[in-house]
């Protein structure tokens, strides 16, 4: 099983980039899924986080309006649309896989509740 982020890199302040993760191994289209970041010396902290059918969603305050987290399910693939990016935004990202397909405002914010993890991918933001 696993998880494939791609499509960091590095980029200007209000620039865009649009993260990718594709999953193998495992179907999952029954599995809520999540986008995660941990900046240098800093916990790995909840970005954004989707259901199983993609009809809910919920945002970290510091991403709501400028991040957009949609799904897949037929390419397995979850993904994270970053628009008006900003240097705070820096971080390694990790995308996040939930066995429990529905999720709540509280639980898709937690690290533990997530039963597999990608690679992480590189987002830099220069000023």
């Amino acid at each position: 099983v696993q998880l494939q982020a791609s499509g960091g890199g590095l980029v200007q302040a209000g620039g865009s980039l649009r993260l990718s993760c594709a999953a193998s191994g495992l179907t999952f289209s029954d599995y809520a899924r999540g986008w995660f970041r941990q900046a240098p010396g800093k916990a790995r902290e909840f970005v954004a986080a989707v259901d199983w059918r993609g009809s809910t969603t919920y945002y970290a305050d510091s991403v709501k309006g400028r991040f957009t987290i949609s799904r897949d399910n037929a390419k397995n693939t979850v993904y994270l649309q970053m628009n008006s990016l900003k240097p705070e935004d820096t971080a390694v990202y990790y995308c996040a896989a939930d066995s429990y397909g529905v999720i709540d405002l509280e639980s898709s914010r937690l690290v533990d509740e997530y039963d597999y993890w990608g690679q992480g991918t590189l987002v830099t933001v220069s000023s």
